[in-house]
């Protein structure tokens, strides 16, 4: 974390100083309305907040924060996401930490009894550097909230304010009209914004007032949920487990954070000759776990929250207002669930949802402050409505399986479930996403130099060594939620190659970092170039690095001993072999500001490189406030 850029200033750094803004609450005209603080709504609420010249405003027809959420699950791509905001070290530390996941089934000898026939590791080596998390979603939005409230512009929820219907006047200033209903006052009054954003729920009144349609289906799956304090002879009550019974149903175990809480999953399809699954108790609940986990106890002390619902999976065929995309730019965008619902049992609900806002959000920024055209904006229903439909295939097979009886001989064999399970991992950890070609997502015709950063997926960290102070880092961990491009430059053996573009891009008039750069900003307010360098961090010398490695920044012109890095010798744990990077020609990765890594280009392709960042960041435009990028 760096901080102290424009002068000394004690206390958390955490908190930024506020920005010189003033007016009412909720104004009559911002660039953004967000409608819905859920984690959507707080994901883009919380970029959207670090930039004092973007008017934000959040609203919320409840009374106030949730104090109780029904997700949970935070999967590792998310945790990557928290990162970028300064927070996923607190996740990791307060959440439960899934490790390994148990599979009970039916025994042979006696089927009904239950028995442990295998464990897989939740989180294969190697996948990602951050775990696999469970928290109560409503400690999540606590972290979004608190983000927003140590940003620059002090951004808050509006509770008690409902959204009614919209307008849209395209050519005018602020096309949105959003009619807006104050509940605590019993008034309506209308906003004007550039942008409005739906962030309200399967029952978006923002959907329907752009006219789409959550199409799709429920499969006639009644599951209950609750969570409970409970006194188990169960041996794995802290481990993720799969249980299913001969006859019983079936039951999903996930441990919650403190280290007693257990959230427990129960199939209700037994239950549905005694009537509507609406009309299950929790009594029923609770009296279906207990058979299922037979011939172990399970004796419930207290239940914090409990809830019965049905599988369904449904999708909208646009996320934003627009249909014909040569014709009109979008104003009105949806996203969570809002355009796309599931079932609970995958653990993608709200990770995909601030998935949605993360992809949005510095797309909104880029826009709004003149650095990109408003075109950008058409790539995200593009992009997320296919992350949605390809969840909603998972999530279908998944449920299937979920809900399937235990196979003959399971107890004897590797169950189904667990084959099924283990083959989903990259889903579940939520780093299957792959960005197709697209202006912002390159074709990747470089990507033999570097075949462990995919084009279109996200950027996989790797432990390297800062050359400044021998600091054992994470690369990835540099990618802030500031809506800025990042350009890795890996250096070549001999390092020609490197030191010659890093001085292209450094000194040239031509130079993609320099154009779109406005004067008197610091020279990485709109693209962060870092260099990763074969040798020791002994055998370089910060002193030896180019001077596009040691940008001055800030008032002071200090300059930011952060950009260079090297591979990590002292541990054996070489960025260059992990990545599978050319050795002998390095390369640059390019990544975009939500960490998806854009495309690939050898340390000569000069030309392509302006070509791409060209059709993205086109034009110069006028100094920003400073405030936003200290820190």
């Amino acid at each position: 974390m760096q901080f102290h850029l424009d002068g000394f200033h004690a206390g958390d750094p955490r908190v930024r100083r506020p920005a010189l803004r003033g007016g009412e609450s909720l104004p009559d005209e911002v660039d953004v309305l967000i409608v819905g603080s859920g984690p959507a709504g707080l994901t883009l609420a919380a970029q959207l907040a670090q930039f004092p010249d973007i008017r934000t405003a959040v609203i919320d027809r409840r009374d106030g924060p949730m104090t109780l959420g029904q997700a949970d699950g935070v999967s590792c791509r998310s945790m990557e996401m928290f990162n970028a905001f300064g927070f996923g070290d607190r996740v990791a530390a307060e959440g439960y930490q899934v490790n390994e996941v148990a599979f009970w089934m039916p025994d042979g000898a006696d089927p009904t009894r239950i028995k442990r026939v295998g464990r897989v590791t939740d989180v294969p080596h190697g996948l990602s550097e951050m775990p696999h998390i469970i928290l109560n979603q409503a400690r999540v939005h606590d972290y979004f909230l608190e983000a927003m409230q140590n940003a620059p512009t002090r951004l808050d929820v509006d509770y008690q304010h409902e959204f009614i219907g919209l307008d849209i006047d395209r050519s005018a200033d602020f096309p949105v009209v959003a009619t807006i209903r104050d509940l605590a006052q019993d008034t309506i009054r209308n906003i004007r914004a550039r942008y409005l954003v739906g962030c309200d729920g399967a029952r978006s009144r923002v959907r329907e007032a752009i006219g789409r349609e959550l199409v799709g289906d429920y499969a006639d799956q009644a599951w209950g949920v609750m969570d409970v304090l409970a006194v188990t002879d169960f041996p794995d009550i802290r481990f993720k487990s799969i249980i299913k019974s001969a006859h019983e149903g079936n039951v999903l175990i996930i441990p919650r954070e403190g280290g007693y809480l257990v959230r427990v999953y129960v199939e209700l399809d037994s239950l549905k000759a005694r009537g509507d699954s609406r009309d299950t108790s929790l009594a029923d609940v609770i009296a279906a776990t207990k058979r299922i986990f037979h011939p172990f106890e399970f004796d419930v002390k207290e239940v914090a929250w409990w809830s019965v619902y049905e599988v369904g999976h449904s999708l909208t065929d646009k996320f934003d207002d627009v249909d014909d995309v040569d014709q009109d730019l979008p104003h009105v965008f949806i996203a969570g669930d809002a355009c796309h619902t599931h079932s609970a049992k995958a653990g993608q609900g709200m990770n995909v949802s601030m998935g949605d806002a993360f992809n949005l959000g510095w797309k909104l920024i880029s826009v709004l402050r003149g650095r990109s055209e408003h075109t950008l904006l058409h790539t995200y229903s593009a992009e997320r409505q296919a992350v949605a439909k390809a969840l909603i295939d998972f999530d279908h097979a998944w449920s299937r399986i979920m809900s399937a009886p235990p196979e003959e001989g399971a107890s004897d064999e590797i169950p189904l479930v667990q084959k099924h399970f283990v083959e989903g991992l990259e889903f579940t950890a939520g780093l299957r996403v792959r960005y197709e070609l697209s202006s912002i997502t390159g074709h990747g015709y470089r990507q033999d130099l570097a075949p462990g950063f995919e084009v279109g997926k996200r950027f996989h960290s790797a432990a390297v060594r800062r050359i400044a102070d021998a600091k054992r880092v994470h690369l990835g961990h540099v990618v802030r939620a500031d809506a800025r491009w990042h350009l890795f430059l890996f250096a070549d053996r001999d390092r020609q190659l490197f030191d010659r573009m890093c001085s292209w891009l450094n000194d040239s008039p031509d130079s993609p970092i320099r154009r779109p750069t406005p004067p008197g900003e610091d020279p990485d307010a709109v693209i962060s170039t870092y260099g990763v360098l074969q040798q020791s961090h002994e055998a370089i010398g910060f002193d030896a690095l180019p001077d596009l490695l040691k940008p001055p920044k800030g008032r002071f012109a200090i300059t930011d001993y952060e950009k260079a890095f090297c591979a990590d010798l002292l541990s054996g744990d070489d960025v260059f072999d992990r990545r599978g990077v050319d050795r002998a020609a390095g390369c640059m990765v390019v990544v975009r500001p939500d960490q998806y890594v854009a495309e690939i280009l050898s340390l000569e392709d000069f030309e392509p490189l302006i070509t791409f960042f060209g059709g993205i960041l086109s034009r110069r435009v006028e100094a920003s406030p400073k405030e936003d990028l200290d820190g």
